[in-house]
């Protein structure tokens, strides 16, 4: 049974919605699927986190949410995708960078991923996806998104995400909150929602010191009459299948899979997002030729 799951709840007459989630589980997965260095699985824990709890706002079960960050430091770039349902998976260009600590003696997320662009595509079922990008303000990923929800979506918020990681190199805490406020929110309830969050440190102390998501809600919206809570578990799923693989191989075209038949041997082909290879010896190659275009 997975102890991944985030809390979602209204404060102050639905003037606040809050989101709060642990992920420590997740994003050790994502450690493993990848091979990732310290400062990559604290970049993509972070990144998985921010996407479960956005994931959770949206309604339809065929809704999809992709968060992807694109830099100019050795990282190249994240890509998380979750659904509304707490699912969550993803990868980075490059999963081994390793570089020393920041000037706080924290894993150098920022350093990793550089300057460069956050995107932040919904995917509704509709004939385009809305997208919203924005440019990376710190690279520390919550930073970014919190620029991004002011500038993109005018909805003020405050992101928390954080990962901590044991010496061995697993993830020994992972989460994340958010917390917006309506447009109608009046001048207190802003002032105390600020005052709360100026008492928080950090989302790994939290964790660490063993605060569960609803605990670290009622931190953050103390005195701001918390309802409406509803949990949601969260986990790091592919659905990638060998059908789906097979598909991406016929869109390459009938040129590329003859090379490949003409080279004799198996290929295999690997998931971006969770890293299983799946094997296509040359007889299932010549099946997919079949199956393409002249």
């Amino acid at each position: 049974m997975a102890n991944d799951y985030l809390v979602r709840a209204t404060a102050a007459g639905a003037q606040i919605r809050a989101f709060a989630v642990t992920a420590r589980e997740t994003v050790e997965q994502a450690r493993r699927a990848h091979d990732t260095s310290p400062v990559m699985t604290a970049a993509l824990g972070r990144l998985l986190a921010a996407g479960a709890m956005m994931g959770s706002m949206m309604k339809a079960e065929g809704d999809l949410l992709t968060l992807q960050i694109c830099g100019d430091g050795p990282a190249g770039g994240l890509t998380v995708t979750a659904d509304g349902q707490g699912r969550v998976k993803g990868y980075a260009v490059h999963p081994q960078v390793i570089l020393p600590a920041n000037s706080q003696g924290k894993l150098d997320v920022g350093g990793a991923l550089g300057a460069g662009t956050l995107r932040v595509i919904r995917d509704l079922g509709l004939k385009e996806p809305y997208v919203g990008q924005t440019a990376l303000q710190t690279g520390e990923i919550a930073e970014d998104l919190t620029y991004y929800f002011a500038v993109s979506e005018q909805t003020p918020s405050c992101v928390g995400l954080g990962v901590l990681m044991e010496k061995d190199n697993r993830v020994k805490q992972a989460g994340g909150f958010l917390v917006q406020l309506m447009p109608f929110a009046q001048e207190e309830v802003v002032a105390r929602l600020e005052e709360n969050l100026g008492k928080v440190s950090s989302v790994t102390s939290l964790l660490d010191e063993g605060k569960l998501p609803e605990e670290i809600l009622e931190i953050l919206l103390d005195g701001l009459e918390m309802c409406g809570q509803d949990t949601m578990p969260v986990s790091f799923t592919c659905n990638c299948t060998k059908e789906r693989v097979e598909k991406a191989l016929i869109s390459i075209g009938r040129k590329e899979i003859e090379e490949m038949i003409a080279e004799g041997e198996t290929i295999e082909v690997k998931c971006h997002f969770c890293n299983r290879a799946y094997s296509f010896p040359v007889e299932e190659l010549e099946e997919i030729l079949t199956k393409c275009g002249r």
